[in-house]
């Protein structure tokens, strides 16, 4: 089984994407996928993506306009609980994609 590497972005790179990968790597082991996480800052995150390393960026700030090379799904969902459901299944469904 492929472990996927995520990239959770918050303005700070801390507090608030730490939260957010703690709950996407329990759910998505919860959904049967092995997940490692690491958290950075939206000025971070094109050089973590270029690096490739990661195999999904979820980010609760705004990302700047570039090509990531990789896919970016927002994680606000996970600070205000309304469409949580629906950004797990986004990134579960992202990620079998990318098994393929």
């Amino acid at each position: 089984m492929k472990t996927f590497k995520i990239l959770s972005v918050c303005g700070s790179g801390t507090v608030t994407s730490s939260m957010v990968a703690e709950k996407v790597k329990e759910e998505m082991e919860a959904r049967g996928l092995k997940v490692t996480t690491n958290e950075g800052k939206p000025t971070e995150a094109l050089s973590f993506a270029e690096s490739g390393l990661y195999d999904l960026i979820t980010h609760t700030s705004p990302l700047p306009k570039a090509d990531y090379g990789i896919p970016t799904i927002s994680s606000v969902s996970c600070l205000t609980g309304m469409g949580e459901e629906e950004f797990f299944d986004e990134v579960e469904e992202t990620l079998k994609s990318l098994e393929k």
